[in-house]
C-alpha cells in the first residue's frame, strides 16, 4: 500500500501561439541566468567591470552545450546509432541528454575564449563561477523530474517516485488510457532530486569555504569539483536508467571517480591568495570626445555636452593584484605599481694580462730593496 509518493507531471511540453515550450529548456534557460547573476556579482566583488559575465556567458554557453550534448551522443551511443536508433536525434537537445562533464569541459573552452578577448584571467572567472554552476545544475535538474526521467530503482520510501509512461508518438506527454495517464506499479527513488538537493548544498558549502578560506588560482572551482563528484558518485550508483556500463558499473561512476582525483590533486597542490583584477588602462579611462569638424555648423555643437560627464570605455584588458592592493586602489584610485624583476648586478671588467702586469711591477717598485 502507498502511503504517499512524489507525484510527476504528465506534460513537459506546451504550446503558446504554435510555438513549443519545452520545460526541460526553460530549466536550463533558468539555471544559465541564475548562474549569470552569481558570476557577475562575484566578479564585480573581484574589480572587473559591471557586466563582464555577459560577455563570458555568451562564449561559455553555447560551448558548453555543444560539449554536453557530444558527451551524452558519445557515452549513449546505442540511442542514436544502435538498432532502431535515428542520428539525426543526436541534435534534439530539448528531448534531454546533456552530460555535465562535457558542459564543463566545453564552457571552460568557451570561458578561456572570453577571457582572452577580456583580458581576465580565467582562474578569476572559474572561482567566480563556482558557487552559481551547481545552483544552475540544481534547476536543470527539474527538467528531467517534467520529463520522467532520471530516476533509481524500486523503493518504499515515503518520497518515492510516480514515474509515467511516456508516449513516443506524442513527445512530451503521458500515456492516456480513457482520460487517465498510465504510470509504472512501483515507486522509484528521486534521483534527479537528490542530485538537485546536493547541488544546493555543494553551492552553499562553496560558498561559505571560499567566503573563509578566499581561495584563489581556480581552487574554489576545484572544491565544487570535488564536492560535486562525491555525490554524483553515490546517487549514480542508485539509478537504473540506460547507460553504458564497464564490468557492470556505469560509465559515468568511472568519470566521478577520475575527475575528483584531478581536482583533488590540483586544490592540494596549487597554492595562493584569492586574485583580485584592477584595469591595466585606470580608472579615469573615458570615451574619447569626436573632434569637431573645421567646417562644421558652430550653432549645432552641443554646448551642454561639456558639463556632462564623459562616458567610461570598458578595460582594455586586467592585471591581477593582492587583496590589500585592490583595497588601496579602490580607496585611492591609483593603480598599484607593477612589481619589477631585480636587476642583474653589473659583472666585474676583465683584467688585461697587460694591466695585471703594470700592476705587479708597481707593487715591486713600492717595496724596498733587499739589502745583504
Amino acid at each position: 500500500m502507498i502511503i504517499a509518493a512524489i507525484p510527476s507531471p504528465t506534460e513537459s511540453v506546451w504550446h503558446v501561439l504554435g510555438f513549443p515550450i519545452r520545460a526541460y529548456a526553460l530549466c536550463i534557460i533558468l539555471g544559465m541566468v541564475a548562474a549569470t547573476l552569481i558570476l557577475e556579482q562575484r566578479l564585480r566583488h573581484r574589480g572587473a567591470a559591471p557586466w563582464v559575465s555577459l560577455d563570458i556567458v555568451v562564449w561559455a554557453v553555447p560551448f558548453g552545450i555543444i560539449g554536453a550534448r557530444i558527451y551524452h551522443v558519445i557515452t549513449s551511443p546505442q540511442d542514436y546509432f544502435g538498432e532502431g536508433g535515428s542520428p539525426v536525434k543526436a541534435f534534439f537537445i530539448w528531448e534531454g541528454g546533456l552530460g555535465i562533464w562535457g558542459a564543463v569541459a566545453g564552457g571552460a573552452v568557451g570561458a578561456l575564449i572570453a577571457a582572452r578577448q577580456i583580458g581576465i584571467p580565467l582562474s578569476v572567472v572559474a572561482d567566480s563561477l563556482a558557487p552559481g554552476l551547481p545552483v544552475a545544475q540544481a534547476i536543470g535538474r527539474l527538467g528531467n523530474w517534467f520529463n520522467n526521467e532520471l530516476y533509481g530503482g524500486v523503493t518504499t520510501v515515503p518520497w518515492g517516485l510516480e514515474v509515467h509512461e511516456m508516449d513516443p508518438s506524442n513527445p512530451g506527454h503521458a500515456v492516456m488510457i480513457d482520460g487517465e495517464p498510465v504510470t509504472r506499479p512501483d515507486l522509484y527513488h528521486p534521483t534527479f532530486l537528490y542530485e538537485l538537493v546536493w547541488n544546493l548544498g555543494v553551492a552553499l558549502f562553496v560558498w561559505l569555504l571560499d567566503r573563509k578560506f578566499k581561495f584563489g588560482r581556480g581552487r574554489a572551482f576545484a572544491l565544487y569539483v570535488m564536492a560535486y563528484t562525491v555525490g554524483r558518485f553515490w546517487i549514480e550508483i542508485l539509478r537504473e536508467d540506460t547507460a553504458t556500463h564497464f564490468f557492470g558499473i556505469r560509465l559515468n561512476v568511472y568519470t566521478s571517480i577520475l575527475v575528483f582525483l584531478g581536482a583533488a590533486i590540483y586544490f592540494f597542490m596549487v597554492k595562493g591568495p584569492r586574485g583580485y583584477v584592477v584595469p591595466i588602462d585606470g580608472p579615469d579611462t573615458v570615451a574619447e570626445p569626436a573632434a569637431a569638424d573645421a567646417d562644421s555648423d558652430v550653432s549645432q555643437v552641443d554646448v551642454t555636452a561639456a558639463g556632462k560627464t564623459a562616458e567610461r570605455k570598458p578595460p582594455v584588458a586586467y592585471r591581477l593584484v593582492t587583496e590589500e592592493q585592490f583595497v588601496e586602489y579602490q580607496k585611492s584610485g591609483a593603480l598599484p605599481e607593477e612589481e619589477k624583476a631585480a636587476e642583474p648586478e653589473p659583472e666585474p671588467a676583465p683584467v688585461s694580462a697587460g694591466s695585471a702586469g703594470d700592476g705587479e711591477a708597481d707593487d715591486s717598485a713600492d717595496k724596498p730593496a733587499d739589502k745583504d
